[in-house]
């Protein structure tokens, strides 16, 4: 476990070892991970330009009064779009590049277990956010993420280190019950990150599990097991969250430590390692120390042997390959259902 104390003391080196202006995009910054981590982004980072994406305006705009007041010489922009529907993915990354040359950090936490919906575009709607929004955002912003000379970095916030089978023949998850769905999805969140990373092998790429944080992702699910889950979480979350302050310096962590950059001589790697004695290279999900895709669990460590196997026999398959083909011609499909009249 990377001790929280390691953790802030490489966060409280942002603004002295990274330059002023860092340019961050957070998608699904109104609440959960994503609204604890831009907060003490906003604490941490010098004059930092941010743009905040999330649903609810009035979210948003007690937000982005939050960071500033943090942080009174950063600009924080909040959009207000439905991620979960393809064209206001590319409505939001039209606006980001218009404004900027360069983003040197994509913060991805869009997602939800509400199942069994279909999006205007026709997608299922939990793998509309989870998998083919973020990918969208991934792909549509490579560009300025590449442009970045100093940090470059992209962090999906999911179910890191949970990796299993992926089942092509529902690749959407219909009918999948939910422990085979987070295998599913967990492997198929990784192995895009890889296909994104060997096409940008000067980016890093993290999937991270969270832990137990407090946010929205239940809204609106329905069933006996989540109904459960929510009930459990109303009387007894107070006693198994983790604190909201801890999990923001957490995933600030993974996006700013060399320790989790596309390798040893990585030039925009990040926060040194230096700044801490026992800070170390991440193992990849290669097995192999700083090879700039990580799969990472609430403690800042690797995935182990077990996930390891299984992603190498995935891709051994020729499985990284038909996920990227799969969430592209969807995401086709999508934009052409957009279209008609």
């Amino acid at each position: 476990m990377v001790a929280l104390e390691t953790i802030q003391a490489s966060n409280e080196r942002i603004a002295s070892t990274l330059p002023s202006g860092l340019v961050a995009v957070f998608v699904g910054a109104t609440n959960g991970v994503g609204e604890v981590t831009v907060r003490r982004f906003a604490k941490y980072a010098s004059a930092p330009r941010v743009y905040l994406i999330g649903r609810s305006q009035e979210a948003g705009t007690r937000i982005v009064n939050e960071c500033t007041a943090l942080n009174p010489d950063g600009k924080f922009t909040f959009i207000a779009k439905d991620t979960s529907l393809i064209r206001n993915v590319d409505e939001i990354c039209m606006t980001i590049q218009r404004n900027e040359k360069s983003v040197n950090m994509l913060f991805l936490t869009i997602g939800t277990l509400q199942t069994g919906q279909t999006t205007d575009e026709g997608l299922h709607y939990p793998a509309a956010l989870a998998v083919h929004a973020r990918n969208r955002f991934i792909s549509n912003l490579m560009p300025l993420v590449n442009n970045a000379t100093t940090l470059r970095r992209v962090i999906s916030v999911f179910i890191a280190t949970l990796e299993g089978e992926i089942q092509m023949d529902d690749f959407q998850g219909w009918h999948m019950k939910l422990m085979a769905n987070r295998d599913h999805a967990a492997s198929i969140t990784t192995l895009s990150l890889e296909s994104h990373h060997k096409e940008n092998p000067n980016v890093s790429f993290v999937h991270n599990f969270p832990g137990v944080v407090k946010s929205g992702i239940t809204r609106g699910t329905s069933g006996p097991i989540l109904t459960a889950l929510k009930a459990l979480a109303r009387v007894f979350g107070s006693l198994f969250y983790m604190p909201a302050d801890e999990a923001g310096d957490r995933h600030v962590f993974l996006a700013t430590s060399a320790r989790y950059s596309a390798g040893s001589s990585d030039p925009a790697a990040g926060v040194p390692l230096s700044v801490v004695d026992d800070l170390s290279l991440a193992r990849g999900t290669d097995g192999e120390l700083g090879s700039g895709v990580y799969s990472i669990n609430a403690s800042g460590e690797s995935a182990g042997p077990k996930v390891e196997e299984a992603l190498a026999s995935l891709r051994s398959r020729g499985m990284v390959k038909k996920v990227m083909d799969t969430i592209n011609a969807d995401i086709e499909k999508a934009l052409a259902t957009s279209l008609k009249p």
